[in-house]
């Protein structure tokens, strides 16, 4: 058993891929908790109120599904988002953008190092790397109310954090997928080639088992 999973920003694509690799490689899909999220609406209306409180659902929530997975001993699984985006990107850039005060941050950066030590990292990171205007074309085309109120510079700046973090990332295997070049949702070739990149990986991961 294999845990995979789906790392980007908002809008790249992370959903749709673990869906179509779930079926492929006949995965079980552990998706992020979006349309249930009770913070999520409020967040994106006053992000200095809410990001404490969306920032710590989303790091139990991701903690409990690692558990979940872990005590799987079946088939393969892939995971919608990883923790570790919790705690490199998405609390850190409230933080620094003043949307979240120092004394929330750092309770919220002492759990999150207390979880990361708890959990075993996935045995591969597929990291989705898109532009703000691909994001934002994406974002607009799947029609979500609450996303209407994502501001550019908060898509910017929650990239430029993706990429500081995946050049330092050293938990495991990592593969990238540039989705500007390969348009995965829509082209059964382009598809392919990821899939193909992924069976390199996973017969590395299957040689060293």
């Amino acid at each position: 058993m294999h845990h995979i999973a789906v790392a980007g920003n908002i809008g790249s694509g992370k959903t749709t891929l673990t869906r179509l690799l779930a079926k492929h490689y006949n995965w079980e899909a552990h998706y992020e908790d979006v349309e249930e999220n009770p913070y999520i609406n409020e967040f994106y209306d006053d992000m200095q109120r809410w990001s404490f409180n969306l920032q710590i659902y989303f790091l139990t929530t991701r903690f409990n599904k690692i558990l979940e997975i872990r005590k799987n001993d079946g088939k393969g699984l892939i995971q919608d988002r990883t923790m570790y985006e919790d705690g490199y990107i998405f609390g850190p850039n409230l933080h620094s953008m003043g949307l979240m005060t120092t004394r929330d941050f750092e309770n919220f950066i002492d759990l999150f190092k207390l979880v990361d030590s708890l959990v075993q990292a996935p045995d591969l990171v597929i990291y989705l790397r898109a532009t703000v205007p691909t994001l934002v074309k994406q974002i607009d085309s799947r029609g979500r109310d609450y996303e209407k109120a994502i501001r550019i510079d908060y898509l910017k700046s929650l990239n430029e954090r993706y990429e500081a973090w995946i050049s330092t990332y050293d938990k495991g295997k990592l593969l990238i997928i540039d989705v500007d070049e390969n348009n995965f949702s829509e082209s059964k070739e382009d598809l392919g080639k990821v899939i193909h990149k992924i069976d390199t990986e996973l017969n590395s991961l299957f040689a060293q088992s």
